[in-house]
């Protein structure tokens, strides 16, 4: 599974984004799609996850201002991102479970993650 995130850039606080992340390659393998972040200095903290079935999870930090949603036909998951603020800086990565059969190996797949930076 091929990973390409985007939607990343510099904002003000109160401000808003939209980032998108779409996958490709074994896509129907994809049990379960997620957001992480990576601030400098700080390990990587999982910001929203998406499963096929089951309840969405959303970071204590972002509830009532971020939101995750999935376009399965488009193989594409986004993160709305509004009411920013300065601690939310940080290297957003998408995230996959591939462990749907018929694949198989390590279900794992990350992104390289597209850039938010949000001053005062």
């Amino acid at each position: 599974v091929y990973l390409v995130e985007s939607g990343g850039g510099p904002v003000q606080a109160g401000g808003s984004l939209r980032l998108a992340c779409v996958a490709s390659g074994d896509t129907e393998c994809i049990s379960s799609m997620a957001w992480y972040r990576q601030a400098p200095g700080v390990d990587m903290d999982l910001v929203a996850s998406i499963p096929n079935y089951g309840d969405i999870v959303y970071a204590d930090s972002v509830k009532g201002r971020f939101t995750v949603s999935r376009d399965k036909e488009k193989n594409t998951m986004y993160l709305q991102m509004n009411d920013l603020k300065v601690e939310d800086t940080g290297l957003y990565r998408c995230t996959v479970i591939a462990d749907l059969l018929p694949c198989a190996g390590d279900p794992h797949y990350g992104g390289q993650g597209t850039q938010v930076t949000v001053s005062k």
